[in-house]
């Protein structure tokens, strides 16, 4: 077997299948994972190594081995032992437990048992013993296990479905298909007798490109990303697939772009570190000043007692005295450096843990505190860098919101109007179901489309029990309120869709599917009803749509569009919808024949197919007639956009990095209100080239400039600030950036002009970004503005970012535990960021301040009492007070105050006093006692008045003269709230706020195709289209026309006439009934 690829022979990758000694020449990685720091041989030297990184813990194993030295060590050696061991122990143990769990993650993942072909059969095999070269079975709903090649499948021409929602974020489905000429290896036996050969490229971190070829046979085959199965991803709605092993281990996609676990610093802890530096030179010069007097006391001095009180050996000058005198009080005064300091936060973690306004009780999970030194850093976070799937959404589409026909619709019981009604859908308008059931045509056309037009995938295990297999949420959605409202999708073969209409089994030809992509924004599809009549159906984004309708339709789309103009203005009270137009076309039987044969020559073009495609859907989908329109909620996490404004307020930049597309990532923005629509500018960069994405930045940075509008009218703020900080906080721009732009913009000669820009707009969303970029965008912001960052996500795709940001967040979601296990802090819900960061980050960070003034005085204090004791004793480094003293005292008051306190509070409310003395006690219900006496209530009075008066009263007087830029922010928020014009109103010459259509923002080009070609069918749904056509080629009164090989029934004596001319532009043809 040789073969030749695109890249050298040094940097490529062969693996032969079913041939372990061969692969192992190449000595592969291993499909074993480590995401933890140490093991038991390696914990010890490599924590102790990383612990005296701390000054202090350098500087106090310095001082115990001075202590250790008899001739100048004046105290005992534990006494720096003592707290030094205890420090370096607890610390050790608070590591050791955040690694056993993550060993404890690995060993739950390594140990996962996968089905692999040896010899012909099938064995199982943990997956840490999988090896490159293996072929393995995979079952539906099965997590990957390394990154495979896939070699067939279950499904109809080798095809299988995956999600890769831990890879990047994306929870609908995706098509993968192996080479048909492996699509035949579909049992072990074949299996094992494979053996072909695989030359690609090495490992990498990009999720979306695969280059290689496979050699068997003395052929040569290329292989893509579309042939692959990357590990993380889990199979869905395929029985079972068979994949060849390729990348295994840490040369996974998935491990490569997870990035390592860094030993994280906060800013307290560098400062400190200075500080230690200092205050050692501090000390180092009261020692030389010591060991000066010493010098002098002893030569001017002590010479006159040298003949009854000798020196002691091996002392026999002055100088030399000194110089011993010297280190003595190095150890004497090292109590100015504050060792205790640094288990100062060991417990505050607690404080977070036990907070009960962090806790959720759907989840029944509380918040976590991972760590223990970084809770002072979560009040100084400038930058919140968020993934978007399960953080700031649920991922849950909701038909919420509809008109048809120039009504306005929008918690219904369905069961007893539909046996086939999903339980979990809610709808809020009894309306809509009255028309339903009242037979309104246009409600029944509506739901009609709905029930035809998609791409849905439907599978009844038992009767009435249907699930539907969505590649998108937002279709799913529209399926489900179709089928709720009584027309409900039943099948669909090739060449037909099976529904149900209030009851009555339909089935209509499917003609054509008429494919979603980017730039149309719409999917259409033509069937033929029972009758013979063809008619287009067609949903998509209302802005594109509208401008297709025939011109008898104007008056409803005035009405349609205030409808969906009040949809956008309620989004902005929370309901965050997605708009939807539908609407339809009648075809002649010679429209259609004639638009079929221009279809089917540009669909056989070799050159420019797409093209000629794009121009023969953009000739059918003409005037059109509106049937209305669609709201969907893609629901967020209760209150997102609420914590979002509240950070926004604190002066804290949120970016959103995910890997959706630019589409959702922009709805979202706008529905949690990080993107508004009264906002200057939204600058999109999706440049493909460095010059494009160089000049898309420059004319961003200079949008920025040029067009920032000046303050809002209004009473002048107390100060108003002459700085730009300001600015920053309540900027009008925000930037949208994809993956392959960002790729260019985090070069090294451009990232400077990408930071410039981003960091001067409001908002900035990253999308279709891979895990890896996520990390470079946090470390890139990290390196220019040297500011404390925090991420947060909740699934595997965010590893990387967590452990790249100075403060990592995991949210316990439904995407696993590997955000959490990588976090800093966790819980359930986004908005207890909010309490996390402006609560406890706040307290943290006063606490330290307060422990590092009450420290250092503490210390200097107690360190300057021996300095001046020195100037008495003769410089000789004697302690003033004993340390067996000091120790014992301090001992006493700390332990003994907390102890005397609660025995007096149990003592004076206890039942015994009151039964020893119960004239002289009257503990038991003191308090109530004690309420009722008029001098208490004049005390507390007195003291509230002295106390608190004149306190509010210095406040409100420097509030007023001397504001805080806080208290000029909020004066000036409340200004703009004031000012601002009322969302969705056009205004001359300023730019309103737009619709932003819904439809298939998760969707997939391509879909169309598979189910036209049947390639996604089960051999029993093809096999049930055949016998149905037969069926009705059998029955009298009907013929058979073709559409290639669809079989298509038409009625002799039925033709369906075009009403189009009827001058009621609000009414429909009478065409609009097909099975009433």
């Amino acid at each position: 077997h040789s073969c030749v690829v695109c890249v050298s022979p040094e940097e490529e990758r062969r693996v032969r299948a079913n041939d372990r000694e061969y692969n192992e020449k190449f000595q592969y990685a291993s499909n074993c994972i480590v995401t933890s720091k140490y093991n038991v041989i390696t914990f010890l030297p490599v924590n102790l190594f990383e612990q005296f990184q701390e000054v202090a813990n350098t500087y106090f194993l310095f001082l115990l081995i001075l202590q250790l030295i008899p001739q100048i060590s004046s105290l005992s050696w534990f006494t720096t032992i003592v707290p030094l061991v205890l420090v370096l122990s607890i610390t050790a143990v608070k590591d050791a437990t955040d690694d056993y769990f993550r060993h404890k993650s690995d060993n739950q993942v390594n140990n996962r048992q996968s089905q692999v072909v040896i010899h012909g059969s099938l064995q199982k095999e943990k997956w840490m013993n999988v090896r490159v070269g293996d072929i393995i079975k995979l079952e539906n709903n099965q997590f990957v296990a390394a990154d495979l090649l896939l070699l067939s499948s279950s499904e109809p021409h080798s095809l299988c479905y995956i999600e890769t929602a831990e890879l990047d974020g994306e929870t609908n489905m995706k098509v993968r298909q192996s080479l048909s000429v492996t699509a035949e290896l579909g049992d072990p036996n074949s299996l094992a007798s494979f053996d072909g050969e695989v030359v690609c490229e090495p490992p990498n971190n990009k999720l979306d490109r695969f280059c290689g070829l496979l050699c068997w046979r003395d052929c040569k085959y290329p292989l893509s990303n579309h042939n692959m199965l990357l590990r993380g991803c889990v199979l869905r709605n395929t029985e079972t697939c068979y994949g060849l092993v390729i990348f295994a281990g840490p040369d996974t996609k998935l491990m490569q772009n997870s990035g390592r676990t860094k030993f994280k610093r906060t800013s307290i802890d560098r400062l400190m570190n200075t500080l230690v530096l200092w205050i050692f030179g501090f000390m180092v010069c009261m020692g030389v000043i010591l060991a000066v007097g010493n010098a002098v006391w002893e030569r001017e001095v002590g010479s006159l007692f040298q003949s009854y009180l000798a020196w002691d050996l091996p002392v026999d000058n002055f100088l030399f005295s000194a110089f011993l005198s010297f280190w003595s009080y190095v150890i004497i005064l090292n109590t100015v450096v504050p060792i205790s300091l640094y288990v100062r936060s060991g417990i505050l973690y607690l404080l977070i843990n036990w907070d009960r306004k962090m806790f959720c009780p759907q989840c029944n999970t509380a918040a976590e505190a991972r760590t223990t030194t970084l809770n002072e850093e979560l009040g100084q976070v400038e930058y919140i860098f968020s993934d978007k799937t399960g953080t700031l959404t649920q991922n849950i589409m909701s038909f919420s919101k509809c008109s048809i026909n120039g009504h306005a619709y929008g918690v219904l019981d369905f069961s007893s109007f539909n046996p086939l009604a999903d339980p979990d859908f809610c709808y809020y308008d009894n309306g809509l179901l009255k028309s339903v059931k009242l037979g309104d045509l246009h409600s029944h056309e509506f739901f009609r489309l709905l029930s035809l037009c998609h791409t849905v995938m439907s599978e009844e295990k038992k009767e009435g029990e249907l699930m539907y297999k969505a590649q998108s949420p937002d279709e799913g959605a529209l399926v489900t309120a179709a089928r709720n409202f009584g027309f409900v999708f039943r099948s669909r073969t090739p060449g037909t869709v099976t529904v149900t209409e209030l009851g009555r089994p339909v089935t209509y030809t499917l003609l054509a599917i008429l494919d979603f992509n980017n730039i149309r924004k719409r999917m259409s599809v033509i069937v033929r009803n029972p009758e013979g009549r063809i008619r287009l159906y067609c949903k998509g984004a209302d802005t594109l749509l509208f401008e297709r309708l025939h011109s008898s339709n104007n008056h409803l789309v005035n009405i349609t569009t205030d409808h969906l103009n009040l949809s956008f203005i309620q989004e902005y009270a929370g309901d965050g919808l997605r708009t939807l137009a539908l609407a339809y076309r009648d075809l002649s039987e010679e429209q259609w024949e004639e638009w079929s044969e221009r279809h089917r020559q540009a669909d056989r073009a070799t050159d420019c197919r797409e093209d000629r495609l794009a121009d023969i859907y953009e000739h059918i989908e003409q005037d059109m007639m509106l049937l209305g329109a669609t709201a969907i909620e893609d629901k967020l996490q209760e209150g997102v956009p609420e914590t979002i404004a509240i950070l926004s307020l604190a002066n804290i930049k949120i970016w959103v990095l995910t890997g959706d597309k630019q589409e959702t990532a922009v709805n979202i923005g706008y529905s949690c209100k990080m993107l508004t629509g009264d906002m200057t500018e939204v600058f999109i960069i999706s440049g493909n080239t460095v010059l494009s994405v160089r000049e898309e930045l420059r004319v961003a940075l200079r949008g920025d400039k040029q067009q920032q509008c000046p303050p809002p009218p209004g009473p002048p703020a107390p100060r108003p600030p002459s700085s730009t900080t300001l600015d920053s906080i309540s900027g009008e721009f925000a930037l949208v950036i994809n993956g392959h732009s960002l790729a260019h913009a985090l070069e090294a000669d451009m990232e400077g002009e990408f930071v410039s820009t981003a960091c001067v707009c409001r908002a900035v969303i990253c999308c279709r970004v891979t895990p890896l970029q996520k990390a470079l965008v946090v470390e890139l912001i990290k390196k220019h503005k040297k500011a404390v960052t925090l991420a947060i996500g909740d699934g595997a795709n965010d590893v990387s970012m967590i452990k790249t940001a100075h403060i990592g967040v995991g949210i316990s979601g439904q995407e696993g535990i590997q955000a959490v296990l990588a976090s800093d802090y966790s819980f359930s819900q986004f908005r207890f960021l909010q309490r996390l960061l402006l609560v406890h980050g706040r307290w943290s960070y006063l606490r330290m301040c307060r422990f590092l003034c009450y420290f250092f005085y503490k210390n200097f204090a107690f360190t300057m009492v021996h300095f001046w004791f020195g100037f008495f004793c003769g410089f000789s480094a004697q302690i003033a007070l004993d340390t067996g003293y000091w120790t014992a005292i301090n001992h006493f008051f700390v332990w003994g105050s907390v102890g005397s306190f609660f025995t007096i509070m149990l003592a004076m409310h206890s039942q015994t006093l009151f039964s020893i003395f119960p004239n002289q006690f009257h503990f038991v219900g003191s308090a109530q006692s004690t309420l009722v006496q008029p001098l208490v209530w004049l005390t507390i009075v007195l003291a509230t008045v002295i106390c608190i008066v004149p306190v509010l009263a210095f406040r409100f007087l420097k509030l007023d003269l001397k504001p805080q830029l806080s208290d000029t922010v909020r004066y000036t928020q409340l200004v703009r709230q004031k000012t601002r014009k009322p969302a969705g109103r056009c205004m001359g010459g300023v730019r309103c706020g737009f619709r932003r259509s819904g439809y298939a923002f998760a969707h997939q080009e391509g879909f169309g195709e598979l189910i036209t070609s049947g390639k996604n069918m089960r051999l029993s749904s093809l096999a049930l289209g055949r016998r149905l056509s037969h069926q009705w080629n059998q029955q009298p009164g009907t013929s058979t026309c073709s559409q290639g090989n669809q079989p298509h029934r038409v009625r002799r004596t039925d033709r369906w006439t075009d009403d189009r001319k009827k001058k009621d532009r609000l009414s429909y043809p009478t065409g609009l009934s097909w099975n009433m």
